[in-house]
């Protein structure tokens, strides 16, 4: 309570002294130039969220200027997330979660967005939550009553009858299923819009089963090509992108030929689709930490053993198709599926990039200036003059041990400091 305090008081602290004072002026010790790699020495100048000026003894002409100095802190973008779910108790799985009303996961879900933003993810996409839960998430963070990452937001996925984006839980007398369900590509058109009336920024739709869903096969196609066509028409149409979860090869394929911008999970693909993802400029978020996760917390956490089967065949594969990915260059985004494990703890996932192919610099690439081109944002993953302030800080050299990004010493979110 004390940390979370001292926190928040800091927060408000450099709000208030960042209102009086126009511009501000952060001294690190170096500055990590995403693009190059280069570490730079200099410093930046921050007004009204925006970086304005780059170089050495900018406080020399900003008499006015707060300078805040960074010892020892090497200062890179905020960091990027293309998939979590931030709606929810992540300590409850399977059937323990079900009584978990959607105001009461909202309410997690502001913890969540906080830890998110704390462990140095000042952009996340949400991509699948019931009740437009993540909507007004967002609108309370963008107003200002709680603090969180900038959110794009899906609303709730699209999904077949009894698939993994459908909820299977209950037997057939409660007559119940998810709100995204849909049959047809004109059902299919008509959540889109619907979707799109609530809020959402994208749309998330289930290309094949799923490992934490009860009775879904990972290798099953589930929506024929018709009908993700219909979505991704529909959703382009509106100016929305669209996320496809897919495991299995036959789902990968369709959604990727369907016009989908990014394929999540990617488990099963193959070198060949590896190859039309990259004709078709399709991004790949391949969430290759997760796994460890779900085998060694999983069954304390409710996850069903269905499901503990299944990760046990995907995360292996999942992974030696990551390498293959990398080696093939293809677009790798950052994606954790961060909410299957505690938030705040998504740049775990850095060290198995490494691991199984990428080089730091790589890694880091795929959580700024990768996944920044995903989400359209075309002045924000990187730290360059008239760039959107979204900056963090870690003692040591990232490019040296990846590992130092599970700890970042230093947050800030358009221009505004919410950790030090």
């Amino acid at each position: 309570m004390k940390k979370f305090t001292l926190i928040i008081g800091i927060y408000c602290a450099f709000i208030s002294a960042q209102t009086m004072a126009e511009s501000v002026i952060l001294n690190p010790y170096q500055v990590l130039n995403v693009q190059t790699g280069q570490l730079d020495k200099t410093q930046i100048m921050i007004s009204n969220g925006k970086i304005t000026r780059m170089g050495a003894n900018l406080e020399k002409n900003s008499t006015d200027a707060k300078v805040i100095n960074l010892p020892g802190i090497t200062l890179m973008p905020g960091l990027m997330d293309a998939h979590v779910h931030l709606m929810g108790n992540t300590e409850l799985k399977g059937y323990a979660g079900i009584g978990q009303s959607s105001q009461l996961a909202t309410i997690y879900g502001v913890k969540n967005a906080e830890n998110t933003l704390l462990a140095g993810f000042t952009t996340v996409r949400d991509v699948g939550a019931g009740s437009f839960s993540d909507v007004a998430l967002k609108d309370a963070i963008n107003n200002g009553v709680v603090i969180g990452p900038t959110l794009f937001v899906s609303g709730p996925a699209l999904g077949i009858t009894g698939g993994h984006c459908d909820s299977n839980l209950l037997p057939h007398e409660y007559n119940h299923q998810s709100e995204g369900v849909v049959n047809s590509p004109w059902e299919a058109r008509k959540q889109v819009r619907k979707n799109r009336k609530f809020g959402a920024d994208l749309i998330k739709f289930c290309a094949t089963g799923g490992v934490l869903s009860k009775n879904t096969d990972v290798n099953a196609k589930q929506f024929t090509l018709e009908e993700m066509q219909a979505i991704v028409d529909e959703a382009h149409n509106h100016g929305m992108r669209v996320a496809a979860h897919a495991h299995g090869l036959e789902g990968i394929r369709t959604a990727i030929i369907a016009g989908v911008d990014s394929i999540e999970h990617s488990s099963f693909i193959d070198e060949a689709t590896i190859q039309l993802a990259k004709e078709r400029g399709t991004s790949l978020a391949m969430d290759v930490y997760v796994s460890d996760y779900i085998l060694g917390e999983g069954a304390a956490k409710g996850i069903l053993e269905e499901s503990l089967a299944k990760e046990r065949t995907v995360g292996k594969i999942q992974r030696q198709n990551f390498k293959k990915a990398v080696e093939a260059g293809a677009n790798l985004v950052f994606g954790t599926d961060a909410g299957i494990f505690p938030h705040g703890k998504n740049a775990r996932q850095f060290k198995y990039m490494v691991d199984w192919g990428m080089t730091p610099l790589q890694a880091i690439q795929s959580a700024t200036i990768r996944t920044a081109e995903l989400f359209d944002m075309k002045t924000t993953g990187a730290i360059r003059e008239n760039f959107t302030a979204d900056i963090i800080g870690v003692t040591g050299n990232p490019l040296e041990d990846i590992t130092l990004l599970e700890n970042v010493d230093f947050v800030m979110k358009n221009g505004k400091i919410v950790k030090q």
